[in-house]
């Protein structure tokens, strides 16, 4: 038995001697053929590592600055919430909130400023300059989750300056652009509404109709429930009755 067991030591010990002579040739055919093309491409590869290097801290700094830029547009909008004067006019107070929306452009808190100015037009009832605003937000973030809210905004400031075909078209871009926003109800409603106001009520109807099947849409759907019920009514009273 001891003698096997030696024969196996002896015979392992120079397997493995010829398995490490083995990977040691390997390592070495493989070093003796890439090192002439290692040489041929030193330049290009220390290019593209150089490349490489720099493309990752650009990067880095360009992802850093964005999020240093989103942090500060944040506090200066807060910043503007807390500490504006209650006896600030209309015009002071959205151009507070326009300078954050410049000073900050691509941002949320950016973005948010901007709406925030034109939604404080709408209230004054400076309809037009609300449109403005609303318009310029969504030439510059046509891509943000906010157009639609922007969007919409167009629409109501169109339709409170009695330019109803072009409200019209806004909140049919509402509907159609961002079908999926929280907006898109609101927009169909409205639309409903202008559409009832101009006498177009199969139309009208329609998008009532749309609201009050939606199973989001809420108070708005008993809403347009009542609408139905008047446009109904009305229709039933300019028919003409039959003699019997």
């Amino acid at each position: 038995m001891r003698v096997v067991s030696a024969c196996l030591s002896v015979a392992a010990q120079k397997n493995c001697f010829f398995i490490d002579m083995q990977t040691q040739d390997a390592s070495a055919d493989f070093l003796i053929k890439f090192w002439p093309w290692f040489e041929a491409n030193r330049q290009r590869l220390v290019i593209a590592t150089v490349a490489a290097v720099a493309v990752f801290f650009i990067w880095y700094f360009i992802t850093t600055q964005k999020e240093q830029k989103a942090v500060a547009a944040g506090q200066a909008y807060t910043q503007l919430e807390l500490a504006m004067p209650p006896n600030s006019t209309v015009q002071q107070v959205a151009d507070a909130y326009l300078k954050i929306a410049s000073d900050y452009p691509g941002t949320i808190a950016g973005q948010r400023a901007q709406l925030q100015a034109a939604a404080l037009f709408f209230g004054a009832a400076r309809y037009a300059d609300a449109q403005t605003v609303f318009q310029q937000f969504l030439g510059a973030n046509n891509g943000s989750s906010l157009a639609a809210s922007a969007q919409f905004g167009v629409a109501a400031s169109l339709a409170a300056q009695s330019k109803l075909d072009d409200a019209a078209a806004a909140y049919r871009a509402v509907i159609g652009n961002y079908a999926d926003s929280a907006e898109a109800l609101p927009a169909k409603f409205s639309l409903a509404q202008l559409l009832e106001a101009q006498g177009k009520l199969t139309e009208a109807t329609s998008y009532y109709n749309e609201v009050m099947r939606s199973q989001v849409a809420g108070s708005l759907a008993q809403e347009a429930a009542e609408r139905l019920a008047q446009i109904q009514t009305k229709t039933a009273a300019t028919q003409p009755t039959t003699k019997s």
